[in-house]
């Protein structure tokens, strides 16, 4: 079974995180472990509402530093931030464990793991650009919060669904959450 830690920071977009729980409770195939910043747990009740413990998986106080997978002993495959806050992003790019998110993050990114990052910013400022700079070259994938528009979506949920799937292929998590790209067919070239 895979293992999973995923970290829900203050900025706006908590539905893309319920969404991503609510796949990975129904797949089973993947242990998660839940951490929310103070500031995410405000915000997911602000925009979400429901009680995250319902998922079924194990949510960390985001002060515990005993947590395993803020060890790199411990057999984790990945983190995704999910959203990410430019704050969380810039603690993150600077090695500053101020909570668990950031200590897990530090840590999946010093044992060379998956670290996907689904920063929730906008505008971005030039201090943003430059700690996004900086967590790519130091191996983490900089995933922004920018649904296509390719596979037709009908609705908000499968705006939503596109960036959990492109989220969860980053970490290894197989879906099938939206219709993929296949080419635009019978085209002739123009």
């Amino acid at each position: 079974m895979k293992r999973l830690v995923f970290g829900i920071t203050g900025a706006s977009g908590a539905p893309y995180a319920a969404r991503a729980l609510e796949f990975l409770r129904a797949d089973g195939s993947v242990h998660v472990d839940v951490i929310f910043t103070k500031t995410g747990r405000v915000v997911w009740n602000h925009e979400v509402g429901t009680d995250p413990a319902g998922y079924g998986f194990p949510i960390w106080n985001p002060g515990d530093f005993t947590a395993p997978f803020a060890s790199g002993s411990a057999r984790v495959d990945g983190m995704l931030v999910l959203p990410c806050s430019a704050g969380s992003a810039g603690r993150i790019a600077h090695g500053l464990s101020t909570d668990l998110v950031g200590r897990a993050a530090d840590v999946t990114l010093k044992e060379r793991r998956p670290l996907v990052l689904v920063v929730r910013e906008m505008p971005l400022s030039l201090i943003h650009l430059r700690n996004l700079t900086q967590l790519a070259e130091a191996g983490a994938t900089v995933l922004p919060a920018s649904p296509g528009f390719y596979h037709k979506p009908q609705s908000v949920r499968d705006l939503v669904d596109h960036v959990v799937a492109r989220a969860l292929d980053r970490v290894g998590i197989d879906n099938e959450l939206f219709r993929r790209w296949s080419g635009l067919g019978d085209s002739d070239g123009d």
